[in-house]
């Protein structure tokens, strides 16, 4: 077959993938990474094999997705971890965070849960530790934070407090998570009054378990890495 020929196949088969990448971006975005890869498809107007030749897994879906706006996560959080004052810092920081857990159900999804074979994701769930971490290390030294609250206590907090994010939104106005942020953040202040925190702190490995029961990609069937059925 000549080079010519080819040509058309290679610009409809990009222009393919494109209309899919858009696609679910909207439906995640609506619905969440649970979202049925039937229905992308067909916003898409292609054909369900057509999905499943471009992306043979959930998960290679989401990754071509959001790989490019996870990195924004990582650009607030290197600006975050510069602020002269480390509270303002810590809490402009979730400020960011939580506006877009609000406003995107998929991006929601894939920060508060643990789903394995996203190298990116991957990568901002490290990056958001370690801004966690330098931030409450900061607070303390400055006498902001509280002593006995540790990185792992914040981030599942966040976790569990940002799953609730797109129902409140929904349910009320698109800031309402706003006031339970800042009752979290003032829990996390130092203060004199202040009673010790209760029992132990979770350790990581604990807290990434409790990240994957979290859902939505639980066993028995983990949709996570669910592929459509080339025939449909």
């Amino acid at each position: 077959m000549t080079v010519g020929a080819q040509s058309p196949r290679r610009r409809d088969a990009r222009r393919n993938r494109e209309l899919l990448v858009a696609a679910a971006h909207e439906v995640f975005t609506e619905h969440g990474l649970e979202a049925p890869l039937d229905v992308i498809a067909r916003r898409a107007g292609v054909g369900n094999a057509t999905l499943y030749r471009h992306f043979p897994t959930r998960v290679a879906l989401i990754d071509a997705v959001f790989r490019d706006p996870l990195t924004d996560t990582i650009a607030v959080g290197e600006q975050a971890r510069t602020a002269l004052d480390a509270w303002q810092g810590l809490s402009g920081y979730l400020e960011a965070v939580f506006s877009v857990l609000a406003a995107d159900r998929g991006t929601n999804d894939l920060m508060t849960t643990r789903l394995q074979g996203i190298d990116a994701l991957d990568d901002v769930h490290a990056h958001n530790r370690r801004t966690v971490e330098v931030l409450l290390d900061r607070g303390r030294e400055e006498g902001t934070v509280r002593a006995d609250v540790t990185t792992e206590d914040v981030l599942f907090a966040l976790a569990a407090l940002g799953r609730a994010v797109p129902a409140l939104t929904t349910a009320t106005t698109p800031d309402a998570w706003r006031r339970p942020l800042a009752l979290f953040l003032d829990g996390l202040r130092r203060s004199p009054l202040a009673p010790p925190l209760p029992d132990r702190a979770l350790t990581p490995a604990q807290l990434g378990d409790v990240l994957r029961e979290l859902g939505p990609h639980r066993a028995p069937r983990d949709r996570a890495t669910e592929a459509p059925h080339p025939h449909r």
